[in-house]
């Protein structure tokens, strides 16, 4: 293999929304020559597979589905001026800062002025959560079943259990009944859902879907193809109570059991890792132990929102463009937590989901809203009690067979989702060379809404 030898002021590894960050902050900090490396054919992390909206209100102040926020993402850190390499495969760091990934062209080796780590985090699997029992097929995490599904256009299963009530889990139950399968349940070890209130509310009661808490699997059955699994109630110490075990038959059992940061390559440079989380540590400037090697985002601590792990992205990149030009570090920003509300949707409250602050509003008796901070909050619970609509987000191929990201130009009455869903798949192949933003099929539902492209082809 040809071996290459490069050098450049900032070398970051991994192209997430952090890593694209972390281009544009080490470029706008002065930085001369900055290269991002992804491991991908694509750039933006899990973002394009994320075909669902509800990303971008805190750093963008709009929604938008997880493509287009990597849309924005990649074409911010290209006009910033950073190099952007995907189809590499970082395999080494050094102490020195020489970066080794192998790449189409042959093995790359960068001799970087600082390193940033955003690498992101993967998820947890079964082995993790040691669910006896036989090993089927049919056992997928959610995200892998995301991608299969809003990428690759397979489904995973037409019978579905659910393991976990993260928003990856509570999204996927929504995408999978869409999509024609029916979703079971979702099982949930704590006593309150791990997710957002809006995603429980909009996923699993829209839809019928239970959630069952304090609840877990414990075993799989099926010696080649999941044929069920059994529920199991946990006591107030999380332990299984075997006399409440029941079978639920299924074909498929998606795990949403948690993530883990992934900081293998920092790790074997000799990086300091939480061994509690397995993050990165690193002081108030986003630096590790090591000297001009920094993490930020989910390589250092999972986080709520793809618009946090920009922020800290931003930062991590600038602090590495200063240590090569021997400027003073600034301080990374206040770590963020979601304000929107977490857990079961409370009776006669109405979180809103137009902006980041997740108003809760009570809506009286006589349509006189408490709660609101803003106009917005009075507008969306109104629409909520009397006539609630979705935005609907799906996939469609075009005239070459690819899969195109699309969603609907306004939100939809709920109780036509479903409906909707079937003439989307009764739609024939749409034009190829559709951009962002532009039309896919105009009005195909009669509700005066059309289907826009929301990533490029």
């Amino acid at each position: 293999m040809r071996s290459i030898e490069k050098k450049y002021d900032v070398v970051i590894v991994g192209g997430g929304p952090g890593g694209l960050a972390a281009a544009k902050g080490a470029r706008e900090a002065g930085a001369t020559s900055v290269l991002v490396l992804e491991r991908d054919d694509r750039l933006g992390g899990i973002l394009p597979q994320c075909v669902h909206d509800g990303f971008g209100l805190v750093h963008y102040k709009e929604a938008l589905t997880g493509p287009e926020y990597a849309r924005r993402a990649r074409k911010e850190a290209e006009q910033a001026g950073a190099e952007l390499k995907t189809g590499a495969m970082v395999t080494g760091l050094t102490k020195e800062r020489v970066v080794t990934a192998v790449t189409r062209e042959g093995l790359l080796n960068c001799r970087a002025g600082a390193v940033v780590l955003a690498t992101g985090c993967r998820e947890r699997t079964r082995g993790a959560i040691a669910i006896p029992g036989t090993r089927p097929a049919g056992v997928y995490t959610a995200g892998a079943a995301q991608n299969l599904l809003n990428t690759k256009n397979l489904m995973v299963g037409r019978r579905v259990v659910i393991l976990g009530s993260g928003d990856i889990g509570l999204i996927m139950a929504r995408r999978l009944t869409l999509e024609g399968a029916t979703v079971l349940c979702v099982a949930e070890a704590r006593p309150v859902p791990g997710g957002l209130e809006r995603n429980v509310s909009q996923c699993l009661y829209d839809f019928g879907i239970p959630l069952y808490l304090s609840t877990t699997v414990t075993q799989i059955f099926g010696p080649k193809r999941v044929e069920g699994v059994a529920l199991c109630r946990v006591d107030a110490q999380g332990q299984p109570r075997p006399e409440t075990a029941r079978r639920v038959d299924c074909d498929t059992l998606l795990l949403s059991v948690g993530l883990i940061p992934e900081n293998e390559v920092g790790s074997k440079a000799g990086m300091a890792v939480d061994p509690a989380t397995n993050g990165a540590v690193t002081d108030g400037f986003l630096q590790t132990n090591l000297p001009g090697v920094f993490a930020c985002g989910n390589s250092r601590k999972v986080m709520d929102l793809a618009d946090f792990v920009t922020r800290q992205g931003y930062a991590a990149g600038g602090n590495a463009a200063r240590f090569v030009l021997g400027l003073p570090l600034e301080k990374m920003p206040p770590e963020q937590a979601n304000a929107m509300a977490k857990g079961l949707p409370k009776p006669g409250i109405i979180t809103c989901i137009r902006c980041p602050k997740g108003c809760r509003v009570m809506l009286g008796a006589d349509g006189k809203t408490e709660g609101n901070a803003c106009p917005k909050g009075e507008e969306y619970a109104l629409q909520e009690a009397k006539a609630p609509k979705r935005v609907l987000t799906t996939t469609l191929k075009n005239a070459a067979g690819k899969l195109v990201p699309v969603k609907t130009s306004a939100g939809v009455p709920k109780e036509t989702l479903l409906r909707c869903m079937d003439v989307v798949r009764g739609l024939p192949p749409i034009p190829e060379g559709l951009h962002c933003g532009k039309v896919a099929v105009s009005d195909p539902f009669g509700l005066g809404v059309d289907l826009v492209v929301t990533g490029d082809q």
